[in-house]
């Protein structure tokens, strides 16, 4: 990797949390944080436009390296001329290395120093071996900005022989992916595990730092069926006490509003969930008032938009919650689109009004206001 394209500055830190906002600069454009990335998959938000994504504030997008190399395959997306010109979208691209989704299927992965041998089970239902040489492989020829290293990820609860079994794989896995990467235009992340075990997390991150350089820190194995008191327990003393500072730490799979604001006050830069496109497309919308359910009869006769002050293309618009009612209980495409423009919108500039509360010094005051809003409950 050439260090000089992946830099993080630090450009404030809140006098009274842990919150910090700065600027990620990649080969595709710098990105602010903190952050929140809509997931696309299969290289798409389904049903958005890469132009509307921009609209909406997106600075950066997540794909899921797993779905990719299944279909249409890293090869094609490669001879497209990689992710960037596949997706036509001219902004970072980051991709996981797709452990979480191989990990989901547990009867159906067999685990070894090694790698892990999967059968496809959403796909043709082949056996299918990774080792950490051939996901790096994979992902290079993806040509996603930031790639994260092939890790193992265990639900909650589980033991702790588990958990740090998962430690070492993930280590030893780390270590063979930051020799196998040479692409030198891609940063690769390293991974922190450990589940709920505040020690395990910090060895995790200890042989990470031995491993070499990474430019920068996923933090794994959260939001897998703990409460968020539980989460916040370990959480918060990992980012905030132990974690390097000149380096994005960036929360995965967390996309919960309140979360995000909680988790920026401990320091974490960098998020990313299906959460707000997955539950619009069964009808579900971020509000100032809470959730929305539109599928809920009480919207039938509702002529205000989804958020009066929101700013999103389908608030502007004027579409009503009376017709979105009416789409979603119709079961028309259109409900999932413009409910995932306004979730989705509605998480940036949550993070945009994060990253001015900290600049400006007054994060604390801005998690208070959050947290007595009507916005906090319900997720």
């Amino acid at each position: 990797m050439d260090q000089s394209l992946f830099t993080y500055d630090v450009i404030a830190e809140d006098p009274g949390t842990h919150a910090r906002a700065g600027v990620l600069h990649t080969p595709h454009g710098d990105v602010p944080t903190p952050i929140f990335m809509p997931v696309g998959t299969k290289a798409t938000v389904k049903g958005i436009m890469p132009s509307t994504l921009r609209e909406l504030g997106t600075k950066i997008l997540l794909a899921n390296t797993y779905h990719l190399s299944m279909r249409p395959g890293a090869d094609l997306v490669a001879e497209m001329g990689g992710l960037h010109d596949f997706m036509r979208w001219d902004g970072p691209i980051l991709t996981d290395s797709g452990g979480f989704q191989v990990f989901s299927h547990e009867e159906f992965f067999r685990l070894s120093r090694d790698g892990v041998r999967f059968r496809a089970i959403d796909y043709d239902g082949k056996w299918i071996t990774w080792t950490p040489e051939e996901n790096m492989a994979i992902a290079q020829k993806l040509g996603a900005d930031i790639v994260m290293q092939l890790d193992q990820c265990v639900g909650y609860p589980a033991p702790r022989k588990k958990v740090e079994r998962s430690v070492e794989l993930s280590s030893y896995w780390a270590e063979r992916c930051y020799a196998a990467h040479t692409r030198p235009d891609q940063a690769l992340f390293g991974i922190v595990q450990g589940g709920m075990h505040l020690d395990l997390r910090l060895r995790s991150l200890r042989h990470l730092e031995e491993i070499g350089d990474f430019p920068g820190y996923g933090i794994g194995g959260y939001s897998v069926g703990e409460d968020h008191e539980t989460m916040f327990e370990t959480l918060e003393p990992l980012v905030s006490e132990h974690m390097p500072r000149n380096k994005p730490r960036y929360l995965m799979g967390v996309g919960n509003p309140t979360t995000l604001v909680r988790a920026v006050g401990c320091g974490v830069d960098m998020f990313d969930c299906v959460l707000p496109t997955r539950t619009a497309r069964t009808g579900s919308a971020f509000s100032s008032e809470g959730r929305l359910n539109f599928r809920h009869a009480r919207f039938a006769h509702d002529p205000r938009p989804i958020d009066e002050a929101c700013t999103c293309p389908a608030c502007q618009a004027g579409f009503s919650r009376s017709y979105l009612h009416h789409l979603v209980r119709q079961k028309e495409m259109l409900a999932g689109i413009l409910i995932s423009q306004h979730n989705i919108h509605f998480l940036l500039d949550l993070m945009r009004r994060a990253r001015e509360a900290v600049v400006a010094g007054t994060y604390g005051a801005f998690v208070e206001e959050w947290m007595a809003s009507p916005a906090a409950r319900d997720w």
